[in-house]
């Protein structure tokens, strides 16, 4: 079968039998004519004739070209579906891709607030109302113990002591993690002048954070709070580095490491099982040292 009439036939049955989206047929069927075309080039115009050098030769030229990474995974992506579709068809006898792999995309560095930009997040929550002592105490709660959203939300009245909090992380583990002077302020106004006027609108329960309805707030409810106080102060809500929960946690972390922590301390405190998970902060402050290097040494440029 020839190598276009294959690649017709693959892309009908992902929009028959998978029902793919218009845009992503697009997309393949772009990915796939460009494979083709550096085929037909070398002379290659039979689905049969391919080999395993010719796709790695494929892969390899798509990098050069200087594709984006997902892109090319993309492409690559395209490329072995269409050789594991001809196998199970019975067009070839042979995956001749079955060897390849996308390339792995680059590791993003978590992007962390710096100090300032943390400060006017914070501030942003009206303190003379309820809900606004509820978001500012949910902010300052994510920032001061570097808590998932899930944990924060999850939280209970009972799980909070003076000092400290007990979070519960994934797979059911519990970790606890001191709470700062700043967030230890802000639960106790929200949990003293806050907290008893919204579960007066509710049946009662022993979240810490609640909703307008006196139930437990959601994460999605806890996301819009913070999108919410993120457009307010002026910070990035869309795009690679738009704030989000996670944000915080990033920051709460590279804080720490800024100030001196040990690492491992750090990976306590996250509640991370490795401590190569909790090592990728320690990226984020070498790249910060790097960036102060380059502005202010005279030998820098």
């Amino acid at each position: 079968m020839t190598l276009q009439r294959a690649i017709d036939t693959y892309l009908d049955h992902l929009s028959v039998e998978r029902g793919l989206s218009r845009n992503t047929l697009a997309s393949y069927r772009r990915d796939l004519e460009r494979y083709a075309g550096e085929l037909a080039e070398a002379g290659i115009t039979d689905l049969g004739e391919v080999r395993a050098a010719d796709v790695t030769g494929h892969l390899a030229r798509l990098r050069e070209g200087g594709l984006a990474p997902s892109s090319a995974a993309r492409a690559v992506s395209a490329v072995r579906g269409l050789h594991r579709f001809a196998v199970r068809e019975r067009l070839v006898g042979q995956d001749v891709s079955a060897d390849v792999r996308p390339p792995s995309p680059p590791k993003r560095l978590p992007k962390a607030l710096d100090v300032d930009q943390v400060a006017r997040l914070l501030a942003v929550p009206d303190t003379h109302s309820p809900l606004g002592l509820r978001d500012r105490a949910l902010l300052e709660f994510l920032y001061g113990t570097g808590a998932r959203i899930s944990e924060a939300v999850g939280a209970d009245i009972d799980d909070l002591e003076e000092d400290d909090v007990r979070l519960r992380g994934k797979g059911g583990k519990s970790r606890v993690v001191p709470i700062g002077s700043f967030a230890r302020k802000a639960l106790g106004d929200y949990t003293v002048r806050s907290r008893p006027l919204l579960i007066e609108n509710g049946r009662g329960t022993p979240a810490v954070f609640l909703n307008a309805r006196g139930g437990r707030l959601s994460r999605q409810s806890a996301w819009t709070v913070l999108h919410r106080c993120a457009i307010e102060a002026g910070l990035p809500t869309d795009g690679p580095y738009a704030v989000s929960p996670h944000t915080l946690r990033h920051s709460y972390a590279t804080h720490l490491l800024d100030g001196g922590a040990d690492v491992r301390v750090v990976q306590e405190l996250l509640g991370h099982a490795s401590v190569t998970t909790t090592q990728v902060y320690t990226l984020v402050t070498v790249e910060r040292l790097r960036e102060v290097y380059a502005t202010s040494h005279p030998r820098a440029r």
